[in-house]
């Protein structure tokens, strides 16, 4: 096994840890809630006659359905994040190459 592929190897046992740690430590006895909800809340309790300024356009039928929403903007999001770096890197990449020498292949 190479350097490189070790270090791949590791960076994915790593980030499955981070996303498996908090699901072994908490045991499933903790509900998720956003910090949408959460700052709903707290202002209904500071301010009680409160009124929004606006509602929303559209709302989830269940809490599953808006997880999945999220997940696929957040996939979205990376995907762009993801082209946008490799176009970059690609056109660095790109210019760095010296360009080819007319004749210079013994012709």
């Amino acid at each position: 096994m190479t350097r490189r592929s070790l270090v791949t190897a590791l960076l994915v046992i790593g980030v499955l840890a981070l996303f498996a740690a908090p699901l072994l430590l908490d045991g499933g006895g903790s509900e998720f809630t956003g910090s949408d909800s959460l700052a709903t809340s707290t202002v209904e309790e500071d301010h009680p006659g409160y009124d929004a300024w606006f509602e929303s356009v559209f709302a989830p039928s269940s809490a599953e359905v808006e997880s999945g929403l999220f997940a696929v903007q957040a996939a979205l999001g990376g995907g762009v994040l993801g082209y946008i770096l490799g176009r970059f890197r690609g056109r660095r990449s790109a210019g760095k190459t010296p360009p080819a020498q007319p004749g210079a292949d013994g012709q």
